[in-house]
């Protein structure tokens, strides 16, 4: 298994439920700084995730508006409510994880969250984000970017590395997982995923 070092400071996206790998950078990095003066971009993790449903990976996204054919900074991405993606994904997730170990003791933390109709992605985000660190017992330093700065190739800056379609060099490691349908460990799932099924030592599969 490849494991990320310890890192003083990383750059990282929002992300809205995001994978195990991105809560394992926040876990080693001593200050992290999330990206809010970027454009935003379609079919990232910024606004979905993956859950294991009975019937294999399934995916949730928050509907937003977009507004003009213009490029709109990620800061200022409105969630749409006028699709009941809350009812759907809490529904989702209750499905999926009902029969987990841990769900009774997380799940409505969770549920509260996004529950709150909160305004705008980044603030949706951030809110899972805080709680899920909770849940984790994780206390770092979380703040915003004030400027975009170009995109160089650091290896402290992660905005643009973990994607739903590009190859990491993390690798998971594995746990029992309620549906796998006997194919094996399901990888790059929300942290959703391990929470529910491992509970307190989530944190040591980091």
């Amino acid at each position: 298994m490849i494991l990320f070092k310890m890192r003083e400071k990383i750059l990282i996206s929002t992300a809205y439920l995001p994978t195990v790998e991105y809560f394992s950078l926040i876990a080693k990095a001593g200050e992290v700084i999330v990206e809010r003066e970027e454009n935003y971009l379609k079919q990232t993790y910024r606004n979905r995730c993956y859950i294991l449903s009975a019937h294999g990976p399934q995916l949730l996204s928050v509907p937003v508006y977009l507004g003009s054919l213009h490029k709109t900074p990620v800061k200022d991405i409105r969630i749409d409510y006028s699709k009941r993606w809350q009812q759907v994904h809490l529904r989702a997730i209750t499905a999926s994880y009902k029969s987990s170990p841990y769900f009774d003791y997380y799940f409505e933390d969770i549920e509260r969250v996004i529950s709150q109709d909160s305004k705008f992605l980044l603030e949706l985000n951030m809110k899972l984000t805080e709680s899920v660190l909770e849940i984790l017992k994780i206390n770092k330093p979380v703040s915003y970017t004030t400027v975009f700065e170009p995109v160089e190739d650091s290896e402290n800056d992660f905005r643009y590395k973990i994607k739903p379609k590009a190859e990491s060099c993390f690798t998971e490691k594995e746990y029992i997982q309620v549906f796998n349908n006997g194919t094996g460990f399901v990888p790059r799932l929300s942290i959703l995923d391990l929470i529910f099924n491992i509970g307190p030592d989530a944190v040591s599969f980091l």
